[in-house]
């Protein structure tokens, strides 16, 4: 009997091995970026880098809306500091000694008429736009209110176009009257919210520079021609809107402020 002489192992193959055939699996290699592209991709990055604190200041110095600029100068010793307009400004300042707590400009605007009342400084601008800034501190413009038809009555008027057009109504000026010689439109002073309109009778206008108050309410001259009897030309209203016999009730308080309220305007609310 010849002995078999054994055969040897492929190379690779070891103990164990399923398929001594098969090749030894190799390790990947590793990925090469070409330099060029490298170089791109660093450049990337940098100007990314540079770039990030540019975007950020230019998202905080982005114009207020409405053009609006508060200026604190001095804190008030007392709430309600005075109120006036110098040159393009609302400013607020102390009656005794003058000195300035803050001024309120909006941009290519110029403020026409300034109503204090307890927490708020009502302005009238040269755009139409009415707006209401916290007196006492000058920190914010609580809300901007734009007046249907109001802005071209400003600009076609001459002096004393903005004499009466705001008028304060209610117990501590809980609204505020904005009167054109097409409607009165009242206001919620506490977040500016539209509670009524008051159309003019057709053929007559409201003149806002001829009021009267008696009583709590405002009485507004209406001119209706010389026709027209003077009960005509003559409108009262509160902060419920018109004062008329068997008005319905109308609430003007926010839901929860658990304020009953009184008689009701005759105006629906403008939708």
């Amino acid at each position: 009997m010849t002995a078999s002489t054994p055969t040897a192992a492929p190379a690779g193959a070891g103990p164990g091995s399923a398929n001594p055939r098969t090749p030894t699996a190799r390790p990947p290699r590793a990925s090469r970026v070409p330099p060029g592209r490298a170089l791109r991709i660093a450049l990337t990055l940098a100007t990314a880098a540079l770039a990030l604190p540019l975007v950020t200041a230019a998202h905080q110095a982005r114009p207020a809306p409405y053009g609006d600029r508060l200026t604190a100068h001095s804190a008030a010793a007392r709430p309600d500091p005075a109120l006036r307009i110098t040159g393009e400004a609302v400013e607020a300042y102390d009656g005794r000694t003058g000195r300035r707590h803050w001024t309120h400009t909006r941009l290519g605007r110029r403020p026409l008429a300034v109503r204090p009342a307890s927490g708020h400084a009502f302005a009238l601008w040269s755009d139409g736009l009415v707006t209401d800034t916290a007196r006492t501190t000058g920190r914010t413009v609580r809300w901007h209110r734009a007046v249907p038809g109001l802005a071209h009555r400003l600009a076609a008027g001459g002096p004393g176009r903005a004499t009466g057009v705001l008028q304060p109504l209610g117990p501590g000026t809980g609204m505020l009257a904005v009167v054109t010689p097409q409607r009165i439109a009242a206001y919620r002073t506490v977040d500016g919210d539209l509670r009524w309109v008051l159309p003019a009778a057709p053929g007559c206008a409201f003149d806002a520079r001829r009021t009267a108050r008696t009583g709590g309410a405002l009485l507004v001259a209406q001119p209706c021609g010389a026709a027209a009897s003077w009960t005509t030309e003559l409108v009262a209203v509160d902060d419920l809107g018109r004062i008329a016999p068997g008005r319905t009730p109308l609430r003007n308080t926010r839901p929860g402020d658990g304020t009953m309220p009184g008689p009701a305007a005759e105006a629906a609310p403008e939708k």
